[in-house]
């Protein structure tokens, strides 16, 4: 299978690219697109598994249960995105001392946070429930998800900050190997252990703990082959592993504020529809759907931006960013008109995922906020891979914490007639306001302007 992925990605590489900016950007963004989609993907086979098992709660089950580890790892995005920006502008800058560093000390920060959040699993799971409040059948399902899937921590916190890692080494293809893997792997777990061994809802809990488990020792095993030799470039005393760490953890620290919010406004989904009853709430799982796949999309254009951005502020070429920039817009419009036009028309896509026929018929008035989705998206997914190249992290804090306030206002100035509709028009705005925000950050401070990156972030 991976000879094939790699055939699809040169074929699509040679097809589209023309000219060096844009061969740069498919050269990160293909194999990032590819591995994302197997991320969506999984979560539409969970629901789809889920919507077959014979009522919504199975749906509202693993949304929940999803939610409450979003509700976790949100908060720990810094291990990815701190990881990507620093990396590559040290790649850039041909700092290969300085990028080992940054692996180390992502990696063991990872193990550190997930060590707590096991200890922790308890009064978490317990406050996750009490925040989004679903109904009690829903709840039970969700608790035993959660229960079982919390021993995955580590090696899904590991590997976030290796993809982070690797993406900034401009080693697009090495995250999507890794993704690919562990995202497979799991749909098959999961079918098997679901269908082929009867244990249910439960499996799908089951498949996901093992491909964590796997995927991590894949990973280890890949960076100890492909990167072995620049071990030898990190400082192993302890002065050594801290150097630039002041920086990193900066860096960190205004994306962990930024998760936080991003976390409390996309709870606040999960519950508004848990306590709108079971059916409301298997409606919005089928949205988010839409809305992830189409942002895993997105990503991948975003991704390049984090590499490039990066690797040009590494080498202060002012001329390259703002190209890349551009370039990435571009690209970032064209999937955009693509999935607006596929959204349109949503009830194939809800059919595949379930044959409940009161979910599908409360979904038939959802279908312009489906199309408007990608829209309202755009411009905050591409800025954040530019932030983030750039290691401004303030600039990322300061937008999301506008649109979140922003959806909470909307929300609730709109008039409770509207039921589930006025959640959707609040999470509209707030994507748009997130965009908006930063584009005039960015032009405001002329980030461009990376003679002195340091000072950026």
């Amino acid at each position: 299978m991976g000879d094939d992925v790699c055939f699809f990605v040169n074929f699509v590489e040679n097809l589209f690219t023309m000219g060096t900016m844009n061969r740069e950007i498919f050269h990160i963004a293909l194999p990032a697109i590819v591995a994302n989609v197997t991320v969506p993907l999984l979560g539409l086979v969970d629901t789809a598994i889920a919507g077959h098992l014979g009522a919504p709660s199975f749906i509202g089950g693993v949304a929940v249960g999803t939610m409450m580890f979003n509700l976790v790892y949100w908060n720990f995005g810094f291990l990815r995105m701190s990881t990507s920006g620093l990396t590559a502008q040290c790649f850039g800058a041909r700092d290969e001392a300085g990028s080992a560093r940054i692996l180390l000390q992502a990696g063991l920060l990872a193990v550190l946070i997930a060590l707590a959040l096991m200890m922790l699993q308890r009064p978490l799971e317990w406050l996750a429930i009490a925040v989004i409040g679903p109904s009690g059948e829903v709840t039970a399902l969700a608790s035993s998800y959660f229960r079982l899937v919390i021993w995955g921590a580590l090696p899904t916190l590991v590997m976030m900050a290796v993809k982070g890692w690797l993406l900034g080494m401009q080693d697009s293809r090495g995250a999507m190997y890794i993704s690919i893997g562990v995202n497979v792997l799991n749909i098959i777990a999961s079918v098997v252990c679901v269908y082929g061994l009867g244990m249910g809802f439960m499996g799908i809990a089951v498949g996901t703990l093992v491909a964590e488990w796997l995927g991590l020792a894949a990973t280890t095993g890949y960076l100890a082959v492909r990167y072995g030799w620049l071990a030898r470039s990190a400082g192993w005393r302890t002065d050594g592993l801290l150097a630039g760490a002041s920086r990193f953890f900066r860096v960190s620290a205004d994306i962990f504020v930024r998760s936080l919010l991003m976390m409390v406004m996309n709870l606040a989904v999960v519950s508004i529809g848990a306590r709108s009853g079971d059916l409301i709430l298997a409606v919005n799982a089928l949205m988010s759907q839409l809305n992830i796949f189409y942002a895993y999309f997105l990503d991948g254009i975003a991704f390049a931006g984090e590499a490039l951005v990066g690797k040009y502020v590494g080498r202060a070429d002012e001329a390259r960013l703002r190209q890349c920039v551009r370039r990435l817009f571009v690209w970032a419009g064209v999937l955009t008109a693509v999935f607006t036009v596929v959204y349109a028309i949503p009830q194939p896509i809800f059919r595949l995922l379930t044959d409940d026929a009161a979910v599908l018929a409360e979904s038939r008035s959802y279908a312009w906020w489906c199309a408007l989705l990608p829209v309202a998206g755009m411009a905050a997914f591409v800025w954040d891979g530019v932030f983030i190249g750039l290691t401004y992290s303030r600039g990322m804090l300061w937008a999301v914490a506008v649109s979140t306030a922003l959806f909470f206002l909307i929300y609730m100035a709109l008039p409770s007639s509207l039921g589930n509709h006025r959640l959707w028009a609040a999470f509209v705005i707030d994507h748009v306001a997130r965009g908006a925000v930063q584009t005039l950050l960015y032009y405001r401070r002329r980030l461009y302007r990376i003679k002195n990156p340091q000072k950026i972030g």
